[in-house]
This record gives structure tokens, C-alpha cells and sequence, in this order.
């Protein structure tokens, strides 16, 4: 186990210095700059900037001493307001941290009750209810759902407020997000749940006279859980970039909408900070999804 973590958190580091790089220079390849239009009302202004900010120099020289900034713990300065970067992603990912980790608790207790339940009743009125309404979740984006939710629920019924500083209704962007992962880990559950119900382990213990409730909870569900755990992985990421548009919809300021806003200004420092942040959590995510497989089924190996 420990020699396996060892090699994942190396090939993270190699994964983040990847996609460190590659955003950054593909950035650079948009025409313009973060200085182009209000801040800089002169060329010399401009040329003042670029030198404070290292832009004047080329550009793989900007990153080497980006990076090296970064590995010292300085995450560097917006471009556009100057205030520090960790601050600023720290207070704002609390936020987004709230509403996408309250929607993947919603996801994948839900789903995987409901999951179970169409797998216990194949074939009957719960089972083909349940498959309908996870159909419809896995079709609608999580942007048209907010951008109806928030119509709807908002401002023609007014059940729930638009969020504002005083007022902070979850509700509503929890739904948007946890519907689509609910829906795949319903799918998921109910395969894997039918597929556990036919092992002869089950049926040994249906001859021994086992309980019910332990033949479900112990075994089936148990070994069912495997290709959930897989998924909430991916999960983390779709919750992660599909918060983006959800909170730029419901004008929640987390960390979605603050990246989507520094592309918009070409805040490039923030960019970088946001992304490599974003890569990193996306790791770890990875890692403890990969260990978990462990502590649900000891027999499988990770080395």
C-alpha cells in the first residue's frame, strides 16, 4: 500500500507539472494581454507593468520562475485587483467546497438508495419509475437545470430567494449539481446490485438461512458499492467544473465563478492558481478513491 502511494503521488506531481505547462502556454497563445484595455493608458504604463508582472519576458521563462514561485508557497497576485491569489482561492473555494460537497453527499446517499431499490424490485413499478426519472437526470445538463430551477423556483413561484450576501439558498444549486452523478449512481447501483444477487455466495447464504436485511446490506450491497467508489472520482471533477456555470447562474461567489470571471479579464496568475489548484484537488480525489477500493474489498492489490 505505501510503495503504491508513493508511485501515485509521484506520477500526481508529474500529472500537475503537465497540466501546469500546458495551461499556461496555451494561455499565452491568446492574442492580447491582462494590460491591453483599462489599467494600462500608455504604452509606457504598460511597458511598467509587464515588467513588475516578469510578462516582458519569454514566455518560458515566465514559467520557470512561476513555478518556482509557486514551489516556494507564492501563489503570486491577481492581475487585475493585486490581491494575493491563496487568499483569495482559499475563501472563495469554501464556498464552492459547501455546495458541491453538500451535492455529492445528496448524490451518492441518494443514488445509491435508490439504486438498490430498483435493483430489489427488477422489473416492477419502483424499478421502472426510478429508471425513467434517472434517464431524464442524465439528459438534462446541469446548466439548463439550474437555469429552469432558478426560472421556475426563483422568479415565478418565489419559493426560494436568488441568492444574494444576506441570503444563501443551497437548495436549489445542490439540486442542479447532484441530479446528473444521482442518476448515474442509481444506474450503477442497480447493475451492480442484480449482477451481486446472482453470485452463488448469495445464493450459499439464501441455503444457510441467513437474514434478509444481512444477505442485502453485508453482501450484496457491499460488493455493489465497487464501481460507486470508482465513479466518485469523476464525480469530484463533474461536481468541480460543472459548479462553474451552476454559480455563475445563481451568482454564487465561489471559486467556479471567480475562475470563469479571471479567463474573462485574463487575470493569468489567477488562471494558473485556480487551475493547478483545481488539478490537485482532482488528484487526491483520485488517490483516496483508489485507496478506498481496499478498504471495501481487501482482495484487491494496488501494487
Amino acid at each position: 500500500m505505501a510503495k503504491y502511494i508513493f508511485k501515485r503521488i509521484l506520477l500526481a506531481i508529474v500529472s500537475i507539472i503537465i497540466v501546469s505547462a500546458i495551461s499556461f502556454f496555451a494561455m499565452n497563445l491568446i492574442p492580447g494581454g491582462p494590460f491591453n484595455k483599462e489599467k494600462a493608458g500608455s504604452p509606457a504604463i504598460q511597458k511598467v507593468l509587464e515588467e513588475r508582472y516578469n510578462l516582458d519576458k519569454p514566455v518560458g521563462q515566465q514559467y520557470l520562475i512561476y513555478m518556482n514561485k509557486l514551489i516556494h508557497g507564492d501563489w503570486g497576485v491577481s492581475l487585475k485587483n493585486g490581491r494575493d491569489i491563496w487568499t483569495d482561492i482559499w475563501s472563495k473555494f469554501q464556498v464552492s467546497a459547501k455546495l458541491g460537497g453538500t451535492a455529492a453527499i445528496v448524490a451518492i446517499i441518494l443514488g445509491i438508495i435508490f439504486g438498490s431499490i430498483a435493483g430489489l424490485t427488477r422489473n416492477r413499478w419502483p424499478d421502472r419509475l426510478i429508471v425513467f426519472f434517472t434517464t431524464l437526470g442524465t439528459a438534462i445538463p446541469s446548466f439548463v437545470l439550474a437555469s429552469l430551477l432558478l426560472l421556475i423556483f426563483c422568479l415565478k413561484l418565489a419559493w426560494f430567494p436568488v441568492w444574494s450576501s444576506s441570503s444563501h439558498n443551497y437548495v436549489l444549486p445542490v439540486i442542479a449539481l447532484a441530479i446528473y452523478p444521482m442518476a448515474y449512481i442509481t444506474r450503477l447501483t442497480k447493475t451492480s446490485m442484480l449482477d451481486a444477487l446472482n453470485q452463488d455466495y448469495i445464493r450459499t447464504a439464501k441455503a444457510k438461512g441467513v437474514a434478509q436485511y444481512k444477505i442485502i446490506f453485508k453482501h450484496a450491497l457491499r460488493n455493489a458499492l465497487i464501481p460507486v467508489v470508482t465513479y466518485v472520482g469523476p464525480m469530484v471533477a463533474y461536481i468541480l467544473t460543472g459548479s462553474m456555470v451552476v454559480e455563475n447562474i445563481f451568482t454564487i461567489g465561489g471559486l467556479g465563478s471567480s475562475f470563469v470571471t479571471s479567463i474573462t479579464n485574463r487575470d493569468y496568475t489567477t488562471i494558473m492558481a485556480t487551475t493547478i489548484f483545481l488539478a490537485i484537488l482532482m488528484v487526491v480525489a483520485n488517490l483516496l478513491t483508489d485507496i478506498a477500493y481496499k478498504l471495501i474489498d481487501p482482495r484487491i492489490t494496488l501494487d
